[in-house]
């Protein structure tokens, strides 16, 4: 069968990717075209564009590149039209993903939805398009199955697939300490605190430099090391120019694997750095229009995914002003605490339980064949 593919960010290339793999398991004879990433570049799709060329964070930002926006749209209806595929499978994304359902809804092909838009946080109406639109949901969060079921939606919910594809990476692809720290140049007397800024070029812009001083007081007892993107590698260039500060490229899973502590970007990242039971500082800062926009429409008390699953405040949350390097090094040096420390891996071991599942993508690869042929 014809299958196609759109995952427009870092973690929907990550979920892409598995579901790709599970998918053509499956079926032996599918032919996929995608847009999404390097991951799913990988399991020889056919990729129609990058997520890196059309990703853009926060409202300001959406409107300084509402034509090319409005381009990709018209090119990626198109580009369906053309291929004429069996089902049409979106991956997050929901500001463009929503907008290409609505518009092939009427279609042969059923329209199958993984990685729930979340409009438990925002845009709760979206719920009416999903029902219009969509053929069959998949959620992620233990809490989304009930939030749709409220509004007589069925959505699947097997557990997440994150925390299976770590503990798999950990059982299979894991490097040694040793060579890890001798391939990345690193001291290996001193602990690693990470700094994950994100996928998107303006988050790391923004967010970056601030981690970077807030631990300019800790280079001498700790290796500080940038998860970084092979596919942005010239945008970290002047950050390196400051003494003690190291990258990896494309091996943040190692990278956390072998942290002591993480100063995250908020997003899947929040939840890949629990998974791997590290003590983090979330940090979250958009343009100010941006930002108002988000806090008048935004409903829920947490920016972090961790927070929003356990529903009280584990991980630290520094939001817009608050984030600046006073505020980033005290919770860091708070990190140090040993009671804080504990508390946090207790927590996240709850975390592990809530969202525990066993062959989470074979199960939705399973569901969506099924669907397709009962279509």
């Amino acid at each position: 069968m014809k299958y196609y593919i759109i995952a427009g960010e870092a973690s929907g290339d990550l979920y892409g990717a598995n579901l790709i793999r599970e998918i053509k398991k499956l079926d032996s004879n599918a032919e996929i075209r995608a847009w999404g990433g390097d991951l799913i570049s990988k399991e020889e799709v056919t990729i129609v564009k990058h997520y890196k060329n059309h990703n853009y964070m926060g409202f300001l930002e959406v409107l300084l590149n509402l034509n090319t926006i409005i381009g990709n749209i018209k090119f990626c209806k198109n580009d369906i039209e053309k291929f004429k595929p069996d089902a049409l499978i979106l991956i997050d994304f929901p500001g463009f993903n929503m907008r290409i359902a609505k518009h092939f809804h009427k279609s042969k092909f059923p329209i199958l939805y993984y990685i729930a838009p979340q409009a438990w946080a925002w845009k709760e109406k979206r719920v009416v398009d999903i029902k219009k639109y969509v053929t069959a949901l998949y959620c992620i969060l233990p809490f989304e199955k009930d939030f749709f079921a409220k509004h007589r939606i069925i959505a699947e919910y097997n557990g997440h697939p994150l925390l299976e594809h770590i503990n798999n990476f950990k059982k299979t692809t894991k490097i040694s300490k040793k060579e890890f720290f001798n391939k990345n140049r690193l001291n290996n007397k001193n602990p690693i605190i990470s700094l994950i800024p994100g996928s998107r070029k303006q988050e790391i812009i923004k967010k970056l430099p601030i981690m970077i001083e807030a631990c300019s007081n800790f280079l001498s007892n700790y290796n500080i090391v940038i998860a970084g993107m092979n596919s942005l590698k010239n945008l970290y260039q002047p950050y390196l120019q400051k003494s003690g500060i190291s990258i990896v490229y494309d091996d943040t899973y190692n990278l956390l694997n072998y942290s002591t502590y993480a100063l995250v970007t908020s997003g899947t990242a929040t939840l890949e750095t629990a998974f791997f039971n590290i003590p983090q500082v979330v940090a979250y800062k958009t343009s100010w229009i941006s930002y108002k926009i988000a806090k008048s429409f935004i409903k829920v008390k947490y920016i972090s995914l961790v927070n929003l699953i356990l529903n009280k405040p584990i991980v630290k949350e520094l939001i817009q002003s608050d984030l600046n390097i006073k505020n980033l090094t005290k919770e860091l040096i708070n990190l140090k605490n040993e009671k804080i420390h504990d508390q946090i891996k207790l927590e996240y071991s709850n975390l592990h339980s809530i969202c525990r599942g066993k062959e989470v993508s074979r199960k939705i690869a399973i569901h969506m064949l099924k669907t397709i042929n009962n279509n």
